[in-house]
């Protein structure tokens, strides 16, 4: 089949690498304009650019969607099938419609959960135990469409978005893979999606990350991972925005004869920093980043901050 590939980050890259593998002939690669990190920096190209250019694939960057020389010479390549795998922004109708089999994405989640532009982050966040990835057809509505294949994974107990990212993503390509031959060989099967289970996965912002110390301590050690490597779950202490990168359960509770409130830091010795959360639980930080500052271990940080017995962590007002 003639494909043409949608595309964007790194989470793409395992699909758009089975697919230039493939007996199949991958016609086109559309990915974002390149990008700045930084104000002085020069933009960067997208790892699925990257990967393109590489194979000497044609690589497409459109800056609408919608604009009318993008959308005929598409459709002049005349492809039978169009992927898509974290392209970043809405297919218009009249794209869906160029390819004669249709689009397909690649979804992070086990469909209809965790619809949106976040599923593997709002997965950790949620504590779920088992994810996976959907292959569905493109329809107006966000990730709506009719399912062809699922396959599951199970995610860690300190499993973070990036490392469950890059499982996924390799899940994702092999799925991929296997519907793609069933398209060709006729024998793919369509089911729709019960839309009354769907659950959304909206866009994280920073906001996202502030952590209430009411919480339990496994909910806020689900934050922490799950906004892991971004924008990661902050808090304050004596005035100063640290983000938290990296924590640990404690299997026990509180002593119901100590007299603690949620964000207090009841041992801060080598490399131990350990905070009452809700419920009399209790976590570990082992690794935190001062706004501005390096990342640092819990050891590294209580070497050059002193932590006194009024010492806490406090909610974001």
């Amino acid at each position: 089949m003639r494909i043409i590939f949608f595309g964007t980050p790194q989470f793409a890259v395992p699909t758009l690498d089975a697919l230039i593998e493939s007996p199949h002939e991958l016609i086109a690669v559309v990915t974002q304009a390149d990008k700045r990190r930084g104000r002085r920096e020069p933009a960067s190209p997208s790892p699925v650019k990257k990967v393109g250019i590489t194979a000497g694939v044609s690589v497409l960057q459109p800056l609408k969607l919608r604009d009318v020389d993008f959308i005929n010479h598409v459709a002049s390549l005349k492809p039978d099938l169009g992927v898509v795998a974290a392209y970043g922004k809405f297919l218009p109708d009249n794209l869906l419609a160029i390819p004669r089999l249709g689009m397909f994405n690649v979804h992070a989640s086990l469909l209809p959960r965790y619809r949106g532009a976040a599923p593997i982050h709002r997965a950790v966040i949620a504590g779920e135990t088992e994810t996976g990835v959907t292959i569905i057809r493109l329809v107006a509505e966000m990730d709506a469409g009719p399912m062809l294949c699922k396959a599951k994974v199970s995610i860690g107990p300190n499993d973070t978005s990036a490392s469950l990212e890059d499982r996924l993503a390799e899940l994702g390509a092999v799925t991929l893979l296997k519907t793609l031959n069933q398209i060709d060989q006729g024998t793919a099967v369509e089911t729709e999606q019960d839309h009354t289970l769907a659950t959304l996965a909206p866009l994280l912002n920073k906001d996202d990350g502030r952590i209430d110390w009411n919480l339990s301590a496994q909910n806020i050690h689900n934050l922490v991972r799950g906004l892991h490597p971004w924008p990661h779950a902050c808090t304050y202490l004596d005035k100063q925005r640290l983000a938290i990168l990296k924590t640990s359960l404690v299997h026990r509770l509180l002593d119901n004869d100590i007299l603690q409130k949620p964000g207090n830091i009841i041992k801060s010795s080598g490399s131990v920093l350990t905070v009452v959360a809700g419920g009399r639980s209790l976590i570990d930080i082992l690794e935190l980043q001062p706004e501005g500052k390096r990342a640092l271990k819990a050891k590294d940080f209580l070497n050059g901050y002193k932590i006194n017995d009024t010492s806490r962590f406090i909610n974001f007002s």
